[in-house]
């Protein structure tokens, strides 16, 4: 059953990174790093994939997805440690707390925050690997469904 929705969890990642690379993708390079970021309403999840990976649906908090793949051809995924906050624009901050999820080669590191109807946040995520540490800096704007 696991591993279905963790199938279920890499679709849905994949179909929200193919709509974002038509866009022009969601990514940077930080040094020996591809990182891939998402921020988005948990209510997107499906309630079997939300429960599976302990993360809350509500209208009210979104989910971060992270995940850091090495910047060569083969872009393969990186056991990182991530930490960070997320401040809105009045200077509220919330820690994150990532969730790692390994699904065969895939690695994913995934977080939660609270947010209000049409409230901007300011990511700023520390990625760790041994010696090597990047900043990742983006801002997302959340809507309630």
């Amino acid at each position: 059953m696991k591993k279905y929705l963790s199938l279920a969890l890499l679709l849905f990642v994949c179909a929200f990174a193919q709509a974002l690379s038509e866009q022009g993708g969601q990514f940077k390079n930080l040094g020996p790093w591809q990182v891939h970021y998402i921020a988005f309403p948990s209510t997107f999840l499906q309630p079997n994939i939300a429960k599976a990976y302990g993360l809350e649906r509500s209208n009210y908090k979104a989910t971060v997805n992270i995940s850091v793949l090495k910047n060569t051809a083969e872009k393969q995924a990186q056991k990182v440690r991530l930490t960070g906050e997320a401040r809105n624009l009045l200077g509220n901050k919330q820690d994150l707390e990532f969730k790692e999820v390994i699904d065969g080669d895939a690695i994913y590191y995934l977080a939660q925050i609270d947010f209000s109807n049409e409230e901007t946040y300011r990511f700023n995520v520390t990625i760790s690997q041994g010696n090597t540490q990047q900043v990742l800096n983006f801002q997302q704007k959340f809507y309630v469904d």
